[in-house]
């Protein structure tokens, strides 16, 4: 299929953030949270993805602070939320600079879900 084509492309020409923020997901490093990267979800291929929690993790550059990036965000965002996944986003420079901070941001997405799924 033509996604999984563009997915594995993707994966290859990931940016230095992707690849910065992969480096601490791959391999259920984040046991028992299991990360896929650049993942076909509907039309969509999203950066990272906890598919057994539906999460989504999304980086993201300059380019999407722009109006048009923020719109086109926006809508992908809601598509994907229709679909029952849930969205989080961090700039680029947050994954270069403060890796440690988005993986602890992203436990805690998890860590939410979690309690509600054990209540």
């Amino acid at each position: 299929p033509l996604s999984f084509n563009r997915a594995r492309a993707l994966r290859r020409g990931q940016t230095d953030a992707e690849t910065k923020l992969w480096q601490r997901l791959r391999a259920k490093r984040l046991e028992p949270f299991k990360f896929r990267r650049q993942f076909p979800i509907g039309h969509f291929i999203v950066d990272f993805c906890c598919k057994e929690h539906r999460l989504v993790v999304e980086l993201d550059g300059g380019q999407h602070g722009e109006p048009e990036g923020i719109a086109r965000d926006a809508r992908r965002t809601r598509a994907l939320e229709a679909w029952g996944y849930r969205v989080i986003r961090f700039w680029d420079n947050e994954a270069l600079q403060n890796p440690d901070g988005v993986v602890e941001a992203i436990l805690e997405a998890l860590a939410g879900d979690l309690s509600l799924t054990l209540s």
